[in-house]
């Protein structure tokens, strides 16, 4: 592929029916909340599904102990779902940061059943590398891909990826803030091997911006750090390639 598919949200009608498959909430806003809310707007189904409540999403769980988190983080993904348009969205329940240590078979078999209900054209999750190399994020991509070929792989499969540009300007950001959860680092994708590069500009990024704004429990302390130009700027591109299982 020479160049990607989808370059701009009037393209984005051609992903047809989407599921949206994350870890946390703030995953799928983060990662693709243009995309869904373009697609929306196109008239298309879009189902988002979130395995956890993140309930561990914090520094300070004296202050937020999981309960309290878990209650209002579904606030949160509630108010960025509906400024994004997104009446969809499904919660597994699963425990956050345990994915892992979890038999797959189950949630494996729930989202298999989402996707025989659905019958998407286009999946939309994590890769092998979960972005941020995080167990959990790692977990869903593993059983997307079982959940999908259970499922007789309705649609594609497309995996979040950072392109090479996004890793030469924000790469050093995201090593002082320690957002990879390991030693390992994602590659670079070039835009010649993208399925999708949405880039976000005028209302469409208003639009994610606000969205991810009422995520505050997760996104205030970088809003706070880059400030809104440059959160805006890191948050203006969103990038997938096609799932290679030629591996798996």
């Amino acid at each position: 592929m020479s160049e990607p598919e989808v370059t701009e949200v009037t393209g984005v009608a051609r992903l047809g029916t989407i599921v949206s498959i994350w870890a946390h909430p703030d995953d799928e806003t983060y990662l693709c909340g243009g995309i869904m809310a373009a697609a929306v707007e196109a008239g298309l189904r879009v189902v988002c599904v979130c395995a956890t409540e993140g309930e561990h999403g914090t520094d300070d769980p004296s202050a937020w102990p999981p309960e309290r988190l878990a209650r209002v983080r579904r606030w949160e993904a509630a108010a960025a779902m509906a400024i994004l348009g997104v009446t969809e969205h499904r919660w597994l329940g699963y425990p956050d940061g345990g994915l892992a240590g979890l038999d797959p078979d189950g949630p494996v078999r729930a989202l298999s059943e989402i996707l025989t209900e659905v019958r998407p054209d286009t999946i939309l999750t994590f890769g092998e590398d979960g972005m941020t190399f995080h167990p959990d994020h790692r977990t869903v991509s593993a059983w997307v891909t079982r959940a999908w070929q259970e499922a007789g792989r309705p649609g594609r499969v497309l995996h979040a990826c950072v392109t090479e540009e996004h890793l030469r300007e924000w790469g050093e950001t995201y090593e002082r803030w320690g957002v990879f959860m390991t030693q390992e680092r994602p590659r670079g994708v070039p835009a010649a091997e993208l399925a999708v590069r949405l880039r976000l500009e005028g209302a469409a990024l208003d639009r994610k911006i606000a969205a991810l704004a009422a995520m505050h429990t997760q996104t205030a302390r970088a809003m706070a750090l880059l400030g809104e130009r440059d959160y805006r700027w890191n948050n203006a591109e969103e990038s997938f390639v096609a799932a290679d299982f030629s591996r798996r």
